[in-house]
């Protein structure tokens, strides 16, 4: 484009008739709009065939038409000249004013762009003097690329006009190899030469490397904006070049010519100030500016951006159009900023001075709209100037609306900007968030676990066992916002490994078991015989599902009870059609099915809980599951509380909803335990629903899809103590309860011990089924609402009197039954009357799970201490492998350091410990003596991220330096190779990913609390042979 098309027009009156030039005027607005529509070439044809027209419609003029036209044209004449007149006034005192505003806002912006780029000169130049002062002028340097991004970060609003800026040093080719080795990193040379032509996906590590040449300036230090040049030589692009090699002659600085810059494509420009030995002379000369130089500090001006920036700081700023033009050279200027448009109109020219004398910018000013015509000119030209009201009409109101579809788009891309960064920081403050909670409860959990690892008795160590399993779960409960968050973002995946849903069942009880005796309701859970004992899936997502299930039952429930059953979706397929009756007399499934008020947990009315998977599409098939296929199960969890009102049930599972929304609420809660539970149950394959009836109750269910696992899975043993099963194995109980279901829930714990259970309805019953009895009965378990008091305190001595008349046979009783009390909750004056006929310390409080059972049979049959002394079991897998390695734990909090080292030396680790990132350095300088490395992740001074690339930049170097042979092996205790595992220890549970820990050289990651499994899935991969190096 050439100068001479930049859009000015002639400030002169037109001189032409005013009827000639309002037809001009007139066709260029309709020729302008028919370009739009595409219609251009309709109009010259029109024009065409208007010309063509027969030349015999004139000839055919009669004498009276040619004066009656005559006439008109001299009438129209007439009023041509006085509304020439009228225009000619009007027209000139708006041009005038026209004119001396276009002067004044353009200078007045231009007057704005220059100062603030003298400024932002300015401060790049104090940078260059900075750079020079603290990283050429100290040694070692006290500048790198984090200080450096973060001051000029921080710094950005003092260069209001730059998008971003960078250092690059002088490098000569003899420094070249050293330079590169040094970094770490390979001088690229810049995608194009011209740079005229950059993808939007730029991506630095695919750039070739740099030719070879006498000089080079490698990009070190750059703002986190232009962070994808680093490492790029700027000698490669043209226009830099010319720019640094003008900059260091001049001592100035210096600007390229327009171009598109790196990423953004944006039409730019890059100032360049060179960086000088500190002890330049002021006088000095060209040549001693050359050899004096270091480096060469370039700041980018997106011009584009930065002017509309300014622009959009004047009211006026939609009245004129501004373009800024690099007009170094004059024939061929260069349209920085502003559309390029054709169409003549009003121009002012405000000459712009960036303090660079060689080259030279403009700007030009036009008012976006041409000048309206006077009214009076539009009165007297009555037919020409309808068609250009029409005209401007039609243009005004498409004007209008592209205007309006273009705000309308920005204002959604700012939406869109809005939400992005809303989401990355409520990302960002779950992650903290979760750092800071995790951090003590590692603490907890690990103290917790060094406890149990001491000798305590039974009951003790259940207390520390659910202690630890609350710890556990308030993490999980820490967790559930954060799962709320991975669920809106479709980041959320399931584990696949191998538990025990009975062991599930036992901790979720554990929780909530003190919450249901202050309440005096019943707790129960179930599990049928048909379910497998090992299961393939995610123990903690299922957990979680049922945690919210019967957290929100207990919350609810006043009076009655809690019941958790688990069934194989199989086991309703064959039991859909069948009645209640059917159900008590099949005592499997007793626990499936029944609504009789009398025929509960309880006793009390519960909803027919068949209504709550009626339309589960798994349990409406009718195909037989095959031995390696996946495992349905179905969980149930019913209350009796207060039930779900009919308006509140469609939106039950609806997030941060509640039944009862109202501030005078009576129960809390946030709302999003349902909402998670179900997403966590579509993941797995299942299905959840409810029925509920208010003031009666509800129950929910859910299936869930598993894989059958292996019964002797090594993880699942080490959970689990075979030692307290094989104490009661060949016990016989009876259990004396007038509720068969509550019944067989306590034979079902029983039974998990190996204790053979026979049920009796009544005291009476059970007295009858010792006395007949062909074997010994071991205990008697009575319920506490089968316990009445004169057959109570008659039962004893019933027992007594048996053991010495004998039995009707004749045979003699050998022991007395032990007897236990089953109570949900129980007075003083009811303990001390169980207490006096003989239920000393016998009284086993509700809900049952199968640890509190035995630590109660341990303590009253005395065989708490036996199993205390065997409890030392042979070595596990973890023991085997972490046995006399040498560990070095780093962590900056002398908490974490404790339960680290007591859980590495708990399976015979030799644990040494370091406080920070630097200490570690120095432990692990090769040669020297440790097996692996537990590094924190978020320390002060320096993090385990920054400590591991210094650990593997410093093994590199001995690695190459055995290699070229220029230091022997024998020096390093004869390893040819050190490269010692660094596993990252943190409690951020969304930013502990293993991309970020390789990045940085580690060889994976655990996350804190981590648990003996996670342990061992972590250090087996280098610790699995016994002929592994200590450094390999």
């Amino acid at each position: 484009m050439s100068f001479s098309a930049i859009p000015c027009v002639n400030l002169r009156l037109p001189n032409k008739p005013f009827l000639k030039k309002c037809w001009c005027w007139v066709l260029f607005k309709m020729s302008s709009n028919l370009r739009v529509s595409g219609s251009h070439g309709r109009l010259s044809l029109s024009s065409k065939k208007h010309q063509q027209q027969p030349a015999h419609h004139v000839q055919n003029l009669k004498g009276g038409v040619k004066w009656r036209k005559r006439l008109l044209i001299l009438w129209v004449l007439a009023g041509v000249i006085g509304s020439c007149a009228i225009f000619w006034c009007m027209n000139h005192n708006n041009v005038t004013r026209r004119k001396e505003t276009l002067a004044n806002m353009c200078d007045e912006r231009a007057r704005m762009l220059q100062d603030q780029f003298n400024v932002s000169m300015n401060h790049v130049h104090a940078l260059a003097i900075l750079v020079s002062t603290f990283h050429h002028g100290k040694q070692p340097s006290a500048i790198d690329q984090k200080t450096f991004a973060e001051y000029t970060e921080r710094t950005a609003f003092e260069r209001p006009l730059t998008s971003g800026v960078a250092y690059a040093v002088k490098v000569l080719q003899s420094e070249r190899e050293q330079f590169e080795k040094q970094h770490g990193w390979t001088i690229k040379r810049m995608g194009t030469e011209d740079q005229s032509r950059v993808q939007d996906d730029y991506i630095p590590e695919k750039l070739d490397p740099a030719p070879v040449q006498d000089e080079y300036a490698p990009v070190i230090f750059s703002q986190d904006t232009m962070s994808h040049i680093v490492s790029i030589d700027m000698m490669s692009g043209e226009q830099d070049r010319e720019n640094i090699l003008r900059a260091r002659a001049s001592g100035k600085g210096v600007l390229t010519s327009p171009f598109k810059l790196l990423k953004s494509n944006h039409l730019g420009v890059v100032l360049t100030f060179a960086v000088y030995k500190v002890n330049l002379p002021p006088d000095a000369t060209p040549k001693e500016r050359i050899s004096a130089a270091e480096g060469y500090l370039g700041a980018a001006f997106d011009v584009p951006s930065l002017v509309e920036k300014l622009l959009q700081q004047l009211a006026s700023k939609q009245t004129i159009v501004v373009n800024v033009y690099d007009t170094t050279n004059r024939s061929s200027p260069i349209n920085m900023y502003g559309p390029n448009v054709t169409e003549t109109g009003l121009c002012h020219v405000s000459n712009l001075d960036f303090g660079d004398p060689y080259r030279k910018h403009e700007m030009h000013c036009r008012f976006k709209q041409k000048p309206p015509l006077p009214w009076s000119a539009i009165m007297m030209s009555s037919g020409v100037l309808v068609i250009v009201l029409l005209v401007g009409h039609i243009l005004h109101a498409a004007l209008n609306r592209i205007a309006k579809v273009e705000d309308d788009y920005m204002a959604m891309r700012e939406l869109k900007v809005r939400a992005e960064a809303a989401d990355v920081a409520k990302s960002q403050f779950l992650a903290t968030v979760s750092h800071e909670i995790r951090t003590p409860m590692n603490g907890v959990l690990g103290m917790l676990q060094m406890l149990m690892d001491t000798d305590l008795d039974a009951t003790q160590q259940d207390f520390a066992k659910t202690a630890q399993a609350s710890g556990k779960t308030l993490i999980a409960l820490i967790n559930e916002v954060l799962d709320q968050a991975k669920i809106e973002s479709g980041r959320l995946e399931l584990e696949a490994v191998p538990f025990d849903v009975r062991t599930i069942l036992d901790i979720v009880v554990s929780l909530f078991a003190e919450t249901s005796q202050d309440k005096g309701i019943e707790l129960a859970v179930y599990v049928s015989n048909q379910v497998p004992e090992i299961l393939i899936g995610d123990p903690g997502r299922f957990r979680q599902i049922i945690t919210n299930l019967v957290g929100n039952s207990i919350k609810f429930t006043e009076e009655g009870h809690v019941f958790v059953s688990v069934h194989l979706a199989e086991e309703l397929r064959t039991l859909s059609g069948a009645s209640c009756e059917a159900f008590k007399q099949k005592q499997d499934s007793l626990c499936i099915g029944g609504t009789d008020s009398f025929y509960t947990l309880s006793g009390y009315q519960v909803v027919d809980r068949r209504k709550s998977w009626e339309s589960f599409k798994a349990l409406s098939m009718s195909s037989q599951v095959e031995a390696s296929g996946p495992i349905n199960l179905l969980v149930t969890v019913e209350d009796t509380g207060v039930g779900i009102p009919k308006d509140a049930q469609s939106r039950i599972f609806m997030p941060f909803m509640q039944a009862d929304s109202s501030t005078s609420r009576t129960y809390g809660g946030t709302g999003i335990g349902l909402s998670i539970s179900k997403c966590l149950v579509d993941l797995m394959g299942g299905e959840i629903g409810f029925a509920s009836e208010p003031k009666v109750g509800s129950t929910f269910a859910f299936t869930a899809a598993f894989t059958r696992g292996q019964a002797n899975s090594q993880d699942i043993k080490r959970q689990q103590s075979d030692s307290v099963t094989s104490e009661f194995q060949g016990m016989r109980a009876v259990v004396v309860d007038g509720r068969s279901i509550r019944a067989m829930v306590t034979k079902y714990h029983l039974k998990r011990l190996g204790i053979q259970v026979e049920l009796a309805d009544c005291l009476k019953s059970a007295l009858s089924f010792i006395s007949s009895a062909s074997e010994n009965v071991n205990m008697v378990l009575v319920d506490k609402d089968a316990w009445a008091k004169e057959t109570g305190m008659a039962f004893p001595s019933l027992l007594k009197e048996l053991q010495q008349n004998g039995r009707s046979n004749s045979l003699a009783v050998p022991d007395i039954p032990k007897m236990f009390l089953l109570a949900t909750s129980i007075s003083s004056s009811e303990l001390d009357d169980a207490k006096s006929m003989g239920y000393v310390d016998t009284v086993i409080m509700k809900p049952l799970r199968a640890s509190m059972i035995a630590a109660c049979l341990q303590q009253a049959f005395g065989m708490g201490s036996k199993s205390q002394q065997e409890k030392r079991q042979p070595l596990t897998s973890l023991q085997s492998l972490l046995s006399g390695k040498q560990i070095l734990v780093v962590d900056d909090n002398v908490i974490n350091r404790r339960v680290a080292a007591g859980a590495l030396k708990k399976y015979g680790a030799n644990v040494t410990c370091a406080e920070s990132g630097k200490a570690a350095l120095k432990l692990l300088q090769p040669p020297h003596k440790f097996d692996a490395c537990f590094m924190d992740v978020q320390m002060p001074e320096m993090d385990g991220f920054e400590a591991t690339r210094q650990v593997r930049h410093t093994e590199n170097m001995v690695n190459e330096q055995i290699e070229s042979g220029a230091t022997s092996s024998e020096m390093y205790e004869g390893i040819s190779h050190w490269h010692v595992p660094i596993l990252a220890m943190t409690a951020d549970v969304i930013q502990a990913t293993h991309e970020e820990c390789t990045k940085c050289g580690m060889d994976g990651y655990v996350s804190k609390p981590f648990e003996e499994e996670q342990l061992y899935s972590a250090v087996a991969h280098f610790f699995e042979s016994d002929k592994v190096q200590p450094t390999s």
